[in-house]
């Protein structure tokens, strides 16, 4: 465990940048790669601030070999691998599938190519719910099928994990997590770092807090004549936390333990579904802010209703969601307090 190496790719985003934090807190040593396509180099001073050490830092991209051969030379020896470096708006892989296709997939093959070279033993690897499609059933376990993806994106994540499993049966001397995470929210409680979306942002929760600021005008929920309760889409927010921690326990997990398989794949949720209205209205009882909002048409993409069954992850991996949805929209609402105060 002593100055065991992890590198992160896109570790100045939003869920990397969080993981980054959870690492660093256990113990191990982390060097970050990312092109900063998405994501601020300011992070970084946040995450110093949390964890009171700064993480090596590559500006690259990881669909350049050349890159990731420098990298693994000059900061090694790295063992082991967290991948959240891809683009990840449904709706602009619709309109930019080659960006997607190239970016997504690319960098993961190189890091599949160069891990047994420069022997790095496990990845851990960022996947979706998105996989599952319109279940046939909730909540929703890892044995359910993979549906045909709704979008380029959706179809990144499940090519992803094949060419993973392919590599893996290959008999490629590398271990993989597959992580499938359902809607991850919220921010760090020390409101150093958090969800930081550039332009319009293209998830709920910044969309909200940023209405909720003063910053738009009205958050647009996407159709209300689903059939669920409310009529509006039912998700599984979890919190970027606990979905942090559940990357460190895996990391552990795939380093330290000589009897599991060389492929593993978890869903991580909380379990619970929450329509998009009972979200604002949480958010409004936690923070006693109302949310301006306008009904509008569904959303091409959008699934009605996904939760997930994480008793496999609660189990095997000893991992569970345990942060309260108020007190996750309190601290999204603080991140979004300390970054509006900031501009």
């Amino acid at each position: 465990m002593a100055n065991t190496k992890i590198l992160v790719t896109g570790g100045t985003g939003y869920i990397g940048s969080h993981t980054v934090v959870e690492l660093q807190q256990a113990g191990y040593d982390v060097v970050i790669v990312d092109n900063l396509s998405n994501s601020n180099i300011g992070v970084l001073d946040g995450i110093e601030r949390i964890s009171g050490i700064r993480p090596e830092f590559v500006q690259g991209d990881i669909t350049d070999i050349r890159t990731l051969h420098d990298l693994f030379s000059n900061h090694g020896p790295i063992k082991g691998i967290i991948n959240f470096a891809a683009s990840k708006a449904v709706g602009e892989s619709v309109q930019k599938p080659l960006l997607y296709y190239r970016n997504n997939l690319v960098g993961l093959m190189n890091l599949l190519e160069l891990m047994p070279q420069y022997g790095v033993e496990g990845i851990v690897f960022s996947s979706s719910c998105t996989v599952y499609g319109e279940p046939d059933r909730n909540p929703i376990d890892e044995s359910a099928p993979i549906k045909p993806a709704t979008s380029p994106y959706g179809n990144t994540k499940q090519i992803s994990e094949e060419i993973i499993t392919d590599v893996i049966h290959a008999g490629a001397p590398i271990k993989s997590i597959l992580l499938r995470y359902f809607n991850p929210v919220g921010a760090h409680p020390s409101a150093e770092i958090g969800e930081l979306p550039i332009g319009v942002p293209q998830n709920l929760i910044p969309y909200l807090t940023q209405t909720a600021a003063g910053i738009r005008p009205a958050l647009t929920v996407f159709g209300n004549d689903y059939d669920t309760p409310d009529g509006t889409c039912i998700r599984d927010f979890i919190d970027v936390v606990d979905l942090a921690r559940a990357h460190v326990i895996a990391m552990r997990r795939m380093l330290d333990r000589h009897d599991t398989q060389p492929l593993e794949i978890f869903n991580l949720g909380t379990g619970r579904g929450l329509s998009v209205m009972q979200l604002i209205q949480s958010f409004e009882r936690a923070t006693g802010v109302k949310v301006p909002y306008t009904i509008g048409a569904r959303r091409e993409g959008d699934i009605e209703k996904i939760w997930a069954d994480p008793k496999k992850a609660n189990e095997v991996l000893g991992w569970s969601a345990d942060t309260d949805i108020d007190q996750t929209m309190r601290n999204a609402w603080k991140w979004q307090m300390k970054v509006s105060h900031a501009d």
